[in-house]
């Protein structure tokens, strides 16, 4: 391996590092505030990419079907449950939020002819039908489990990713798909050719990072997610609700998701099920950070990111197995260091 290899390798760690890492921190996000580990985490990934494709292709995406049977189920259940507690005041949003949003979104797919539209709008449509799935999953499958035990979430996390990947078969087929780049730009610095998607994919991953930064420390919201996270019966008391978090971190977390996935698109091809291979490398990152260090996270993904890339030149058979295998000592020395404390009934 001569440098300029060295240096290519580096840049497509890098570059996938960031995604890995953008996943790392929406999983740590969401066990800190709910205790879930968010297996389904990579289906958001392959959700962003796929409908972004369909939708450029002229196609109706699966994830609308998705968006508005689940807006039907929320709003059924939501409203038995005003109507039994007499609360009908309720009733205008529940209808708002889980009929209105989706039918809106619906009229503009079916008549604003996607295909035509700028590659922005587009775009802004995909993270419209596949972000609100985020809080619409938690309530459906998680809001009700919500004191359950970390291994009841956690089987209610394989049951959901399940369900979400033979979904994604269903609307989307098993034939990949890839969209086009952002941009068409290439530059070459020295001997490295960096192309204008390389530099979208790091550029936006960074101020994803910062605004999340700014999110978290200034905004009344991200205030009270960190105290759940921190303290979920000292947020309680002080009147943060826990529901509210859980939708909100569970929203944050299917941003990120398909925001990720619409940034690789353009450099990878997507199947129904690559999200799943990709946010397990998120998780390996998140397991570094202990699922509660964000910055460790991150860090983490980054170098799975670069241990990844090295690993297909010098090993490319065992390039999954390597990465993987990263995990065993990072838990090996959390067991050791760490003081361990049964989980209350």
């Amino acid at each position: 391996m001569d440098l300029q290899i060295a240096l290519l390798l580096g840049q497509d760690g890098i570059t996938n590092g960031a995604i890995y890492a953008l996943l790392a921190l929406a999983l740590v996000l969401i066990f800190a505030v709910t205790r879930v580990i968010y297996i389904p985490q990579g289906e958001f990934v392959a959700f962003g990419a796929l409908t972004l494709a369909s939708l450029q292709a002229g196609k109706t995406p699966g994830t609308l079907w998705l968006l508005l049977g689940a807006g039907i189920a929320i709003a059924l259940i939501d409203g038995a449950l005003a109507l039994h507690a007499g609360a009908l005041r309720r009733m205008p949003r529940i209808l708002l939020w889980n009929l209105g949003y989706p039918l809106v979104v619906a009229a503009v797919v079916f008549f604003a002819k996607p295909a035509g539209l700028p590659m922005l709008a587009q775009i802004l449509l995909s993270l419209a039908l596949v972000v609100p799935l985020g809080p619409m999953i938690y309530r459906l499958a998680y809001q009700p489990l919500a004191e359950a035990s970390v291994l009841v979430l956690l089987i209610v996390s394989v049951a959901v990713h399940l369900t979400l990947v033979g979904l994604g078969l269903l609307f989307f087929g098993a034939e990949g798909s890839r969209t086009p780049a952002f941009s068409d730009a290439s530059f070459e610095l020295g001997s490295i050719h960096v192309t204008g998607q390389t530099l979208w994919v790091l550029v936006s991953s960074v101020l994803l990072i910062v605004a999340l930064y700014f999110f978290f420390d200034r905004t009344l919201y991200g205030k009270a997610l960190r105290a759940t996270a921190i303290n979920r019966v000292g947020a309680r008391l002080m009147g943060i609700s826990t529901v509210m978090a859980g939708k909100l971190s569970f929203l944050l977390a299917a941003l990120i998701g398909a925001f990720s996935g619409i940034l690789i698109a353009p450099i990878t091809t997507i199947y129904y099920d690559t999200g799943f291979l990709i946010g397990l490398k998120g998780f390996v990152g998140a397991i570094v950070g202990g699922l509660a260090s964000y910055p460790i996270a991150a860090a983490g993904a980054i170098l799975v990111g670069l241990l990844e890339s090295y690993s297909s030149f010098w090993a490319s058979a065992f390039k999954e197995v390597i990465v993987f295998t990263l995990i065993i000592p990072v838990l090996v020395w959390r067991s050791l260091t760490t003081h361990h404390v049964e989980e209350e009934e």
